[in-house]
């Protein structure tokens, strides 16, 4: 059986689908764009907008009672590859803020995201 998950801590689905789903023993995140979701707004910066998306999916795993220490798979997708540093440094400071173990990822470039955001980022939690 599985839930739907829905929080106004990360922005609502733009589409037809849902922030998340949550599978009893695994989390589902859809991917997260860098939308605040109290504003709307998107940072211009590839770091600011590394760590909003991030900001979006922990909201999402923690609105299902898991934390940011259950993410044991990301996929990162980047519309510059050239960002990779950048992104990789504000990923591992999230993570290590979260004394959390990193997780499993892919990071591809894509030729463009929803809202020309410059990164999308999903993840699976698991419940332990």
């Amino acid at each position: 059986m599985s839930y739907e998950i829905n929080t106004d801590k990360a922005p609502a689905a733009i589409g037809p689908y849902v922030q998340g789903v949550d599978l009893g023993s695994m989390v589902i995140t859809s991917g997260q764009i860098p939308v605040n979701s109290k504003t709307g707004d998107v940072a211009e910066d590839i770091a600011a907008q590394t760590r909003q998306s991030l900001e979006n999916v922990k909201a999402i795993v923690e609105k299902a009672g898991l934390t940011v220490g259950d993410i044991v798979k990301t996929t990162v997708f980047v519309k510059d590859l050239n960002d990779f540093s950048t992104v990789n440094a504000t990923y591992e400071a999230f993570f290590k803020e979260h004394n959390a173990s990193f997780p499993a990822r892919s990071c591809v470039e894509v030729a463009r995201l929803p809202k020309d955001v410059k990164i999308e980022i999903e993840a699976i939690a698991i419940r332990r």
